[in-house]
């Protein structure tokens, strides 16, 4: 029976390979390509979101208790709007809906109150009319109704706010990132894919760090990129922050779909019980 100890050997390569090491797993290791300024810093690399149809905005007239805006933009001139003076809102204040809501996913306050952008690109704001929007920034497209609210009343007595509903995005994986994927919502000007992913828990092992796939809804269409989280240089990429909207693809490791590389353990057990079976069967046929 010891004779058949040599197979053990054939193995062991098999074995060694499937083990994961600290390469596979660990985030934004050094790299000689990240950019570094004459300071010594990562230089910001912050994509400018632009509005694309059918996006929700969150429109709020922000005047004085007893201002002319504040009568004009009252609950029936404000979308949504409930309060007459003081801070008109077109979308209702608090936390995500609830109910039905939080399982379809989205704000149903939000999506009932807030304003839509439509087919054409365009939202519109009742007392101003019609204004594009698509392929815009938030701040070009509140100037231009900071403008219109100028027209009508005294400027500097009123001041327009206008928002999506924070950063939301959504992370898809397999059976095992089960509580790390759906949608998800962060109330920041800015956030970065290590920062998404740190809020829900991190990544478990078997998920190949190295092929993220995000797919980016952009006014002209979806851009589909990957990214290597375990690249320092990364932050040098306009994908390292998180846009609203972005969907985040996990891919499950080749190695973890085999039983290997989940853990020390898993993989030393997968092993013997490989080798264990293929002695047993050599045995058996040797007996024939």
């Amino acid at each position: 029976m010891m004779k058949n100890f040599k197979y053990l050997f054939l193995l062991l390569p098999f074995l060694i390979t499937s083990c994961i090491t600290t390469k596979d797993v660990r985030y934004l290791q050094p790299s000689e390509s990240l950019v570094i300024n004459e300071e010594g810093l990562v230089p910001y690399n912050i994509p400018v979101y632009r509005i694309t149809k059918n996006d929700m905005l969150n429109l709020n007239i922000v005047t004085t208790p007893k201002g002319d805006a504040a009568q004009f933009y009252s609950s029936y001139n404000v979308s949504g709007g409930t309060s007459g003076g003081g801070v008109n809102n077109s979308a209702a204040a608090g936390g995500r809906g609830g109910g039905v809501g939080a399982i379809a996913g989205g704000n149903v306050n939000f999506y009932f109150n807030g304003l839509k952008v439509d087919i054409n690109g365009d939202i519109n704001v009742f007392g101003i009319g019609y204004i594009k929007a698509e392929g815009r920034t938030l701040d070009d497209v509140s100037k231009e109704i900071q403008v219109k609210v100028n027209e009508n009343f005294q400027e500097g007595k009123s001041e327009v706010r206008l928002n999506t509903d924070g950063i939301t995005y959504y992370i898809l994986g397999d059976v095992e990132t089960t509580g790390l994927s759906g949608e998800k919502v962060a109330h920041k000007n800015t956030l970065t894919i290590t920062e998404a992913l740190a809020i829900n828990g991190g990544l478990n092992r078997t998920i190949d760090k190295k092929e993220i796939v995000i797919h980016r809804k952009l006014p002209e269409g979806i851009k589909i990129a990957k990214i290597d989280l375990t690249r320092e240089d990364l932050m040098n990429s306009p994908y390292y922050y998180i846009q609203n909207g972005d969907e985040i693809y996990l891919n499950t490791r080749r190695k973890s779909l085999n039983g290997f590389g989940k853990d020390p353990i898993q993989t030393l057990l997968t092993g013997v019980t490989a080798i264990t079976t293929a002695l047993t069967l050599y045995t058996i046929l040797q007996r024939l």
